[in-house]
């Protein structure tokens, strides 16, 4: 979906811009209960995580000005974590992008 953008509180990331940025980076395995701290305020539509491809990385940005550890943010697959913990599984693939790439695909928040 190319004008997919996922928005939390006054932020707001390109995701589709994300998903070519990501191709510079490997994909490596995300512990995805170190990333779940705010899964109460995504909406997750049971019936659709029930049909999401687990080998699809998730993407993940670094939040600025925050201190790890919870300075990682999933901008896409959260359908994808939901079903993972429902399964009981532990890790997903994912693409860790570095800051210059959140900046780069950030629409607002932050000093933008």
């Amino acid at each position: 979906m190319d004008d997919e953008v996922f928005t939390l509180l006054g932020w707001a990331w390109d995701v589709a811009l994300a998903s070519r940025l990501a191709r510079r980076h490997p994909i490596r395995p995300a512990a995805i209960r170190t990333l779940t701290g705010i899964m109460g305020l995504i909406r997750i539509d049971p019936d659709h995580a029930a049909t999401v491809d687990l080998t699809k990385p998730l993407l993940i940005v670094p939040l600025p000005y925050a201190p790890p550890p919870g300075n990682r943010l999933v901008i896409d697959g959260w359908h994808r974590i939901h079903r993972a913990l429902d399964l009981g599984l532990e890790e997903l693939p994912a693409f860790f992008l570095d800051l210059t790439d959140e900046r780069a695909c950030r629409l607002r928040g932050g000093d933008v």
